[in-house]
């Protein structure tokens, strides 16, 4: 018995020493960042902002592979699927917690993906169109009662993040507001600017230049906090809807198993690499605000997100 147990205990000291082996030389060949969206998107243009400041960290190329489709499953899937060194990243965003509840899916994220790191994080902005004869969220809510049924709220498609981020705003302020989805948000904005909806929650990126031009009016934005992006219009929280706070994050993930040592490596360069200065300003001029998290934080997010979706789309009962 005492042979066996020393050669167990010898077998785990050996592994232990094999990954702690690893993780020192880690990286050793260049990285690939999977995007499961298009080239283009915010979730895209985040994720290529930080990662050559990666690649210079590391001295290894950090590639971005761009695998969109089906709602982000597909890119996800390649993810879940991929060794568990290091090697295969995932840099996602809120469709990750929605598809929880959306689809019969054949991985369970908290369990087949280990959590990272924030990135990023990017609230939605409220806006009308000129028409509407609103100018904060308090008139908004008072105009929608006194007209029920007569305004629309465009969103980038059902049971994206800016639908269900509508939605939670109907059932907050109690309001009555007609859903129309499109194809992308940038159908979406451009469907508001043409007068087809009078409403729209698009990310900060999408919608400012467009109120900034005229051809939209801002209202307020998403988060608890207001946006470094746009620092004069106000939460939705304090402008009557006490507790609303929604924000699309930017996070990235390994596939379960990836050795801890390895999580905490790319995690800690992630955090250096958000608190330059210059990283800072970029995402500024993004819209978006750079999050030090660690990877039991960022696994918290992701169980509260998954929660608060599933009660909005149970409610809604929503299929994809």
């Amino acid at each position: 018995m005492y042979k066996q147990l020393s050669a167990v205990f010898a077998g785990i000291s050996l592994a232990l020493l094999a990954a702690n082996a690893h993780s020192d030389s880690y990286p050793a060949k260049p990285i690939r960042v999977v995007v499961p969206y298009s080239a283009g998107g915010s979730n895209d243009v985040v994720s290529r902002t930080i990662t050559p400041r990666l690649s210079e960290a590391w001295k290894q190329p950090v590639i971005v592979d761009n695998r969109a489709g089906a709602g982000s499953l597909i890119g996800t899937e390649i993810v879940v699927r991929s060794p568990s060194d290091g090697y295969t990243l995932l840099a996602t965003s809120g469709a990750l917690a929605i598809n929880v509840s959306l689809y019969r899916l054949s991985f369970d994220p908290l369990k087949d993906l280990a959590a990272v790191a924030f990135m990023a994080q990017m609230p939605y902005v409220l806006a009308v169109h000129p028409s509407v004869p609103v100018n904060s969220t308090r008139d908004l809510i008072n105009y929608a009662k006194a007209n029920p049924g007569k305004l629309s709220f465009a969103s980038a498609g059902t049971a994206t993040s800016t639908h269900l981020t509508g939605e939670m705003f109907k059932s907050m302020a109690k309001v009555d507001l007609l859903h129309v989805p499109y194809k992308g948000g940038g159908p979406a904005l451009n469907a508001i600017i043409s007068n087809e909806v009078q409403v729209v929650f698009n990310v900060v990126s999408g919608a400012m230049p467009h109120v900034r031009n005229g051809r939209l009016r801002a209202l307020a934005v998403s988060s608890a906090k207001r946006a470094d992006a746009a620092p004069e219009l106000p939460t939705i929280d304090e402008s009557g809807v006490p507790g609303f706070d929604v924000v699309s994050g930017y996070t990235m993930y390994a596939p379960a198993g990836t050795p801890r040592a390895i999580i905490n490596k790319i995690n800690s360069a992630i955090n250096k690499v958000l608190r330059e200065p210059e990283m800072k300003e970029r995402y500024l001029t993004l819209g978006v605000t750079p999050i030090i998290s660690t990877p039991e934080s960022l696994t918290a997010y992701l169980k509260s997100e998954i929660s608060r979706w599933e009660k909005i789309i149970k409610k809604l009962e929503l299929k994809p």
